[in-house]
């Protein structure tokens, strides 16, 4: 039977579907293998959850292990958490380490330990001690399928028995061979080609990189970015504090890993509380994820808004001042927004400690006075060309600069701060911010105008 694509030459649920009742486990992973990642994930999506179930289960589990890598790993784990226990455990044998780990993770502990103790002991017992270390480290990033011989080995022989385990490294893009001691400590790197290009009895010995660049399991994820921002490796070996050799952290699940942790701090910035959100996640559960953040935000909201409610009379008698508070709020939350950013960079880079709030804010500050004067004489002109009125123009100007100067040194802090007490400056910091800055920048508009009341009329 031959599967025909619509006229866009998209793939759909109904093809698939039709693949599906064939029951051919050869014909569905022909089908899932001509799709891109982004198609493979789209069409799942739009499966219902039994059909999504019924294309794992055909499969080999093998290709079910490719189609689980190809995808996003929230939407692995939501297929994976409806699959039977031991299905989950025969895939989750065939997944790559690094794979393993992270969605491992990402699983409820029980339902993982449950996966774990139906795993292949070997396998289980690797994926539990890759658990332990953090998972935007080397550790957590690292693959352990690698190829590593001694040293007393010649050419030949290292050949010879790569041609016996083709099948064992097909699916990994292997471009080093490691030599190692008798003790599994790290001595050397060989290149596929030398191995290729050189007397098949020279001793690996003479032909190897000795003490090549590694990394430990505990070095973290912005150290691994500036390893391979100097470097062009496409991988550096992981050792444990014994130096014994471990695993490889390579460059595209370094990449991948950097995109996730930018996602995620910005979905949490967003209000998405657990950093991800898939709209094929139960509607209950992702609203109340939502509400979680907006119930607080919209109390926050309040707060900022009865500042106005005590200045209405100020208000009736200068309507114009509606007109600029929302510009003097936002543009302070903007300078605000852009400290925040950069202390959790700082943050994430380790070129800053939570203890130092002094050095901090004094960075900030100097930054502060500037801008907020610089953006306090230009809504004081315009103030000023609009209504003709230099007091109003004054007001306004100096009221965004001292906002600006306040919402800097708020968002330059709240980070460090929000760390130290250990919560989520990602999460946190936005929202307070702007209910401060909202506060502050109606307080001091009104403030002034009710002192300068009689000017300003």
């Amino acid at each position: 039977m031959e599967i025909q694509q619509d006229e866009e030459n998209t793939p759909s649920v109904e093809q698939l579907t039709e693949v599906l009742e064939t029951n051919s486990a050869e014909r569905l992973d022909e089908f899932l293998r001509s799709l891109s990642s982004s198609e493979k994930a789209h069409i799942l999506t739009e499966l219902p959850a039994e059909r999504q179930l019924e294309v794992l289960n055909t499969l080999e589990s093998e290709d079910a292990a490719h189609l689980v890598e190809s995808i996003s790993e929230a939407q692995a784990v939501e297929i994976i958490s409806n699959l039977e226990i031991s299905d989950a455990a025969e895939l989750f044998n065939e997944l790559e380490s690094n794979e393993q780990t992270d969605l491992l993770a990402r699983l409820d502990p029980e339902h993982a330990e449950e996966i774990l103790s139906e795993m292949d002991f070997e396998e289980a017992s690797d994926a539990r001690e890759r658990l332990e270390y953090p998972a935007h480290s080397a550790g957590g990033l690292m693959i352990t399928e690698l190829l590593s011989y001694p040293e007393t080995l010649t050419v030949e022989e290292v050949v010879r028995d790569l041609r016996t385990r083709i099948d064992d490294f097909s699916d990994h893009a292997v471009q080093y061979v490691f030599i190692a001691s008798h003790n599994e400590h790290l001595l050397g790197v060989l290149r596929l080609r030398d191995l290729v290009l050189k007397p098949l009895a020279t001793p690996v010995r003479n032909i190897m990189i000795s003490d090549p660049l590694s990394v430990s399991v505990d070095t973290t994820l912005s150290e691994l970015e500036d390893i391979f921002d100097g470097n062009k490796f496409l991988g550096v070996p992981v050792v444990d504090q014994s130096q014994r050799l471990v695993g490889v952290v390579r460059r595209a699940d370094m990449e991948e890993a950097l995109g996730e942790r930018s996602d995620s701090a910005y979905l949490k910035a967003s209000g998405i509380l657990g950093g991800e959100e898939l709209r094929s996640m139960p509607v209950l559960q992702r609203s109340r994820r939502r509400l979680s953040w907006l119930s607080v935000n919209i109390l926050l909201n309040v707060m900022a808004a009865s500042v106005i409610a005590l200045h209405q009379e100020t208000l009736e008698a200068v309507i114009a001042l509606a007109v600029f508070l929302p510009i003097i709020s936002d543009m302070s939350g903007c300078s605000g927004a852009q400290a925040i950013a950069v202390s959790i960079r700082e943050l994430t880079l380790g070129t800053v400690r939570v203890d130092e709030l002094l050095r901090v804010w004094s960075k900030e500050a100097m930054v502060g006075v500037i801008n907020g004067v610089v953006l306090g004489c230009i809504i004081g002109l315009v103030a000023w060309a609009w209504k003709g009125n230099i007091y109003l123009g004054m007001v306004l100007g100096v009221a965004l600069a001292v906002n600006t100067l306040i919402a800097v040194s708020v968002g330059g802090l709240l980070p460090l701060i929000l760390k130290r007490l250990d919560r989520d400056p990602a999460l946190a910091s936005g929202p307070i911010l702007t209910t401060m800055t909202d506060m502050c920048g109606f307080f001091i508009v009104l403030t002034l105008a009710n002192s300068f009341l009689s000017l300003l009329v």
